[in-house]
C-alpha cells in the first residue's frame, strides 16, 4: 500500500481526500499551521499532495504579500523538504486561476495569464514555476489546475449560488458553458495521478459543461423552489459582462476545452453531484 502524506490537513479538499482514499493509501494528515509539517520525517512517503493555500479572503494590497507567502513560498519549500527526503512524487493543488478569464476556452497550448490585481491566480502562477524547477528524474511533479471545485460544505462561489438560488424568482436565461468538478471526481483524478506515478500539468474536469442558469435552476429544484428563467435581460448583460467582473463570471464561458487524458475518473455525473453537494 502506497504511502501518502496530506499537507493542509484541515483544507476541504484535503479532508475528502483522505475520506475518499482512506482504504487506498497509508495516509497521513499534517497541519501547515504552526509549521507543523516542518517536523515530520517525509522519508518513506511515494507522494506528497500539497493542499494548502487561501482563496476565499477578498483580495486587497495589504494582503497580496500574504497569497505569495501561502501559496507560493511555503509549496516550493515543502517540496524541497519532499525532494531532499527522497519523496517520489510531489502533487501542488494549483488553480484554473492561473489562465485569468480572457480566453473563454482553455486548451492545452492556452498560455497562463492571470488577471491583473489577481494575487491568488499569480501567486499559484508563481508557485508552478518555481516548483517546476525542483522537478527531475527522481522527482516527480504534478500540476493540477481544477476549474471551480463543489460539493458538500465546499467554500466559494458554489455556496453564493446555492444562496443566490434560494431568494431569486427570476434569473437570467443564458446559455454559457462552465467548467467545474466536484469533489469525489477531483480525490478519484488524484488517486490516479499516484496510482499511475505521473507527472506533469493537468487539467481535471467534470465529463459535463454547465451552464449557470442550469446550474441556478438545479439547485432551486433540489430546494423545492420554483425560478423563472428568462431571456428579457440577456442582451443588457452580455453587453455589460466584459465590464462588470461579477456578470462575466457568472454568465461569461470558461472552460477547458478537453478533458483529462488520464482515464475515466468521473465516478459520479453532474446531476447527482448537485443532489450529493446539497442535503
Amino acid at each position: 500500500m502506497k504511502k501518502v502524506l496530506v499537507i493542509g490537513g484541515s483544507s476541504y479538499i484535503g479532508r475528502a481526500f483522505e475520506a475518499f482514499a482512506k482504504d487506498s493509501y497509508d495516509i497521513k494528515m499534517v497541519s501547515s499551521r504552526n509549521s507543523a509539517w516542518k517536523s515530520v520525517d517525509f522519508t518513506g512517503y511515494d507522494s506528497v499532495l500539497h493542499c494548502v493555500g487561501i482563496a476565499h479572503i477578498k483580495q486587497t494590497k495589504e494582503n497580496g504579500p500574504l497569497y505569495y507567502k501561502i501559496n507560493c513560498d511555503l509549496a516550493v519549500e515543502a517540496a524541497s523538504k519532499a525532494k531532499g527526503e527522497n519523496v517520489k512524487q510531489f502533487i501542488f493543488l494549483s488553480s484554473m486561476a492561473v489562465y485569468g478569464t480572457a480566453a473563454a476556452e482553455i486548451g492545452g497550448d492556452t498560455a497562463p495569464s492571470p488577471n491583473h490585481g489577481d494575487y491568488y491566480g499569480g501567486s499559484k502562477l508563481k508557485a508552478e514555476q518555481e516548483l517546476q524547477k525542483l522537478a527531475g528524474d527522481h522527482f516527480k511533479l504534478c500540476i493540477v489546475r481544477p476549474p471551480m471545485v463543489y460539493g458538500k460544505d465546499c467554500k466559494g462561489n458554489f455556496p453564493k449560488l446555492v444562496k443566490l438560488a434560494k431568494i431569486c424568482p427570476v434569473f437570467p436565461d443564458i446559455d454559457n458553458k462552465r467548467s467545474m468538478i466536484y469533489i469525489d471526481n477531483l480525490c478519484s483524478f488524484l488517486c490516479r495521478l499516484i496510482d499511475s506515478e505521473n507527472e506533469g500539468v493537468f487539467l481535471p474536469q467534470n465529463r459535463e459543461y454547465v451552464s449557470t442558469a442550469e446550474l441556478v435552476k438545479l439547485i432551486a429544484e433540489r430546494y423545492n423552489k420554483r425560478i423563472a428563467m428568462t431571456k428579457l435581460f440577456n442582451p443588457l448583460i452580455r453587453a455589460l459582462a466584459k465590464r462588470v467582473s461579477v456578470l462575466g463570471k457568472l454568465f461569461g464561458n470558461l472552460c477547458y476545452a478537453d478533458r483529462d487524458d488520464t482515464g475515466d475518473y468521473n465516478v459520479c455525473g453532474f446531476y447527482d453531484s448537485i443532489k450529493k453537494s446539497i442535503i
